[in-house]
């Protein structure tokens, strides 16, 4: 089993990650942010990677911090899953339509993060989470995880809609990059024989 285990605790947040590449998209998901919860949920549905996400943070100050250092957590749990990343598809793409609204994500589990992030939101809230919080979110997912990951809301107006179809998006991608595909016999997806570094 391609598992992770990740235990982090500063004086902000406190949190346990844990991830089974080879689920079937079970989650239990508490982060004190209903919309993160939410959005979270969909990610582990759709990629079916079962993900357990518990956050304890100073929401009492303001929402970053549980943002932020939950995507981290998450990120280093994915890493951690994918070990050598041998026999993975390595690349995942999507196309995610919500209602009138088409979101495109493309990735790459390269070892080399970066975020190429073409999307807006019109208000400032989902619920009660800030909505300059959700790039920040795939930003620090993108970088614990080493993966090249590229963003574009192709069009739609329902910021709900927008927010759920990236994520969804996002999911597939990641189902594909990470599936194991029989013709590599375990080789890691790299002429450089490693990914990262």
């Amino acid at each position: 089993m391609r598992t992770g285990r990740i235990a982090r605790k500063t004086s902000e947040t406190d949190i346990l990650v844990e991830v089974n590449l080879d689920g079937t998209g079970r989650y239990d998901i508490e982060t004190g942010i209903g919309f993160l919860d939410h959005m979270v949920e969909q990610f582990s549905r759709h990629s079916l990677i079962d993900v357990t996400l518990k956050v304890k943070g100073d929401l009492h100050i303001d929402q970053h911090h549980t943002t932020e250092d939950s995507a981290i957590a998450l990120g280093q749990a994915l890493d951690q899953a994918l070990g050598d990343k041998a026999g993975i598809g390595r690349y995942g793409s999507a196309y995610s339509p919500m209602d009138e609204t088409l979101a495109r994500v493309a990735l790459d589990i390269s070892g080399r993060p970066y975020l190429v992030w073409k999307a807006r939101f019109t208000q400032e809230k989902l619920g009660a989470w800030d909505t300059e919080l959700v790039e920040h979110w795939f930003h620090s997912v993108a970088q614990a995880a080493g993966i090249t990951l590229h963003v574009q809301l192709l069009y739609g107006q329902n910021n709900h809609h927008v927010c759920e179809a990236i994520y969804k998006g996002f999911a597939r991608a990641m189902r594909t990059a990470v599936e194991l595909d029989p013709r590599k016999a375990g080789a890691i997806p790299s002429t450089k024989g490693q990914l990262g570094g």
